[in-house]
């Protein structure tokens, strides 16, 4: 009885100790990977404090891997719990006869107690890693112990895991590892600084040899053909860089994530790096302090396949911004979007003859790039030459705040001076916008004018908008697909941009799959002599698109509509505003528009009907003050369109 009751309170007194001092797991706060599409590593992160450390399990490394690191520490792994009697007694005889330690006598749990809580090697410290031990086994699976040594096991330098060892000294993951390279990670554990392959080769051949004719032979997994094989083989002369491909994406989806975590991605690592030299490769033909980013997404899903978000860390090129989200001046890049909202509302067609002529629009008398006028030409023309005077006349037209609020819906709202209002300039660059957000802009115009934001993380399919009509958006892609001035690729719509001042430079394009967009300046917005679109970006696009895999690239094919435009737009939309618009209190009269329908028209804000004459398509109407307002217009046959407004 006495006998039962004490082995109760032992029991009792050993479960309270685990709770109130449990093993501390701390130092299994892993660094972030970052993984493109195919679950390859894009880019890896250190874990705090600098170390390269990555979650490793048993799951990840070959068999042999595991068979050889059992065999060679701790045999009887699989049956103890966490302290092997025999191996303990073996190391204190050998200890009392030699006067030396000649083996520890620990197993894998035992190191991967002292592992999670380093201590100096002493008898007390061993007892601790054999409670440790106990501890760990009570908690985890055997394979679960092993993805702890796995994960910390020393490999060199700054060096923890086997996952980072093998990154690092071979380049690819463990689960790659052939028997050679498994061994020498085995044995890289052991003494990590005196068997450093870049330092000590010789000793770390051996360590390895060891590993492979001692252990692996009998270990299982590995025949007697690839030890010898394995043998021959050398060793690693110098340590590879950690993968480091889209770091400014990766340090941003990296941003808040959870210390070990794998992030999946949509980019191709494939891609990414071909990317990656094309950018480097073309910046030699800049001066300094140039820089250059490019992306590259599928027009469908919007997902983006590559991403370059400048010379990352390179401090004279501002290599720590990501200038794919950096605000510029688009010069004449968001033209065709301003085309389609032309030919959508029936200003123009694309035969449209208009003028490219010396005019005034009150005391605003834009010129083209070139200084010079081209007279009368198509519409489609005037685009293709990217001509300013028929932009800003198409926009006149159009009104600035219908097209601001447009491009806000498109995803791309134009940045301007703080309290200023939307104004002609807009047709030629006159608010900041991103490489992203043209890049998506121009996904529009192949994606039937739905309007949807590029993403770097898998999503499911989303329903976006349509901003433009599908006719609209397939002209305006139309009339830019061109052969490339310099040669590349055929069946790719494209336009160029450049800011006033040589500031920025654009190329932006889109094939039947794929969209892309090339920006090159200076970061900190000073001007380069000569910078031009066309000139700088556009060769760079030309090889994008030329570096594209073959099989998923395919020509953009525009077909032709059964309709003519004046036909088309049939139903009932407004024009202005459009949904999600926002004016500001003091600028005047706003004119509400509508298209489609049977007419009369009457329009309504908040319900009230607004005096205009009802044969036409167009009311005036002064805001009262800021807030919110609802806009509804009725036609003939009591179909109803509307949208909300907002006036700061």
């Amino acid at each position: 009885m006495r006998w039962g009751l004490g082995l109760v309170i032992l029991v009792v007194a050993v479960l309270a100790l685990d709770r109130a001092l449990p093993p501390d797991l701390s130092r299994l706060r892993a660094g972030i990977e970052v993984l493109d599409r195919e679950g390859r590593t894009l880019s890896a992160l250190p874990a705090p404090g600098g170390i390269w450390r990555l979650p490793t399990a048993a799951a990840e490394v070959p068999p042999h891997l595991v068979a050889m690191l059992l065999a060679a520490e701790d045999r009887r792994f699989r049956w103890h719990p966490g302290f092997d009697p025999l191996a303990l007694g073996r190391a204190a005889f050998q200890w009392i006869r030699a006067g030396r330690v000649v083996s520890g006598g620990s197993t894998l749990t035992m190191q991967a107690a002292r592992l999670l809580e380093p201590r100096p090697r002493t008898l007390r410290s061993k007892a601790v890693e054999i409670l440790r031990a106990v501890q760990l086994e009570a908690r985890f699976s055997k394979d679960e112990i092993l993805g702890i040594w796995l994960t910390l096991a020393p490999q060199g330098g700054n060096l923890e895991g086997l996952r980072a060892g093998s990154l690092a000294w071979f380049g690819r993951p463990p689960g790659q590892l052939d028997a050679a390279e498994s061994a020498l990670l085995v044995a890289l554990a052991r003494r990590p600084e005196a068997l450093r392959p870049d330092r000590h080769p010789d000793a770390a051949r051996a360590a390895r040899d060891a590993v492979l004719r001692v252990r692996a032979a009998g270990a299982g997994g590995v025949s007697g053909a690839e030890v010898a094989l394995a043998l021959a083989a050398p060793v690693p002369a110098a340590r590879q860089p950690m993968p480091r491909l889209a770091p400014h994406l990766a340090r941003q989806v990296a941003q808040g994530a959870a210390p070990g975590s794998r992030i999946a991605t949509t980019l191709d690592r494939d891609l990414q790096r071909a990317m990656e030299r094309l950018a480097e490769a073309a910046l030699h033909e800049f001066p300094d302090r140039a820089a250059l980013a490019l992306v590259v997404a599928e027009t469908d899903s919007r997902s983006v396949r590559a991403l370059v978000g400048g010379s990352f860390g390179v401090e004279a090129r501002a290599g720590m911004l990501d200038l794919t989200r950096a605000v510029r001046s688009p010069g004449s890049a968001q033209k065709p979007f301003l085309y389609a909202m032309a030919f959508e509302a029936g200003l123009a067609r694309p035969e449209t003859l208009v003028a490219d002529l010396p005019f005034r629009f009150g005391s605003y008398a834009p010129e083209n790039f070139s200084r010079d006028f081209t007279g009368r030409v198509t519409a489609a023309e005037a685009l293709r030459q990217s001509l300013n005077l028929p932009a800003v006349a198409l926009l006149s037209e159009l009104g600035a705040l219908r097209y601001a609020a447009a491009l806000k819906a498109a995803g791309s709202p134009p940045r301007l001076a703080s309290g200023a209002a939307p104004s002609l300039p807009l047709a030629l660059g006159g608010a900041g916008t991103t490489l992203r957000e043209l890049v998506a802009l121009y996904a529009l115009l192949g994606d039937a004018g739905r309007a949807g934001a590029l993403t770097a993380l898998p999503a499911a399919p989303a329903e976006w908008p349509e901003v433009v009509t599908p006719r609209a958006a397939a002209a305006v892609a139309g009339i830019l697909v061109q052969p490339f001035p310099g040669g590349g690729p055929g069946g790719v719509a494209w336009k160029t941009g450049t800011s006033w001042g040589g500031r920025d430079a654009w190329a932006l394009g889109l094939d039947a799959r794929h969209v892309a967009g090339v920006w090159i300046g200076r970061p900190d917005g000073t001007p380069i002599p000569g910078l031009n679109g066309r000139a700088a970006a556009l060769p760079v696009l030309a090889q994008v698109f030329a570096r594209l895999p073959a099989a998923p690239r395919q020509p953009l094919q525009v077909r032709a509509a059964p309709r003519p435009f004046a036909e088309a737009a049939d139903r009932l939309r407004l024009l202005f505003p459009m949904p999600g618009a926002e004016l500001v209190e003091g600028a005047g009269p706003v004119t509400l528009r509508a298209t489609g329908g049977r007419r009369p028209l009457v329009f309504l804000v908040d319900g009230a009907p607004l005096p205009h004459q009802r044969a036409r398509r167009e009311a005036a109407w002064t805001p009262p003050g800021p807030g919110f307002y609802r806009v509804t217009v009725l036609d003939a046959d009591g179909i109803a369109a509307a949208a909300e407004l907002r006036v700061r």
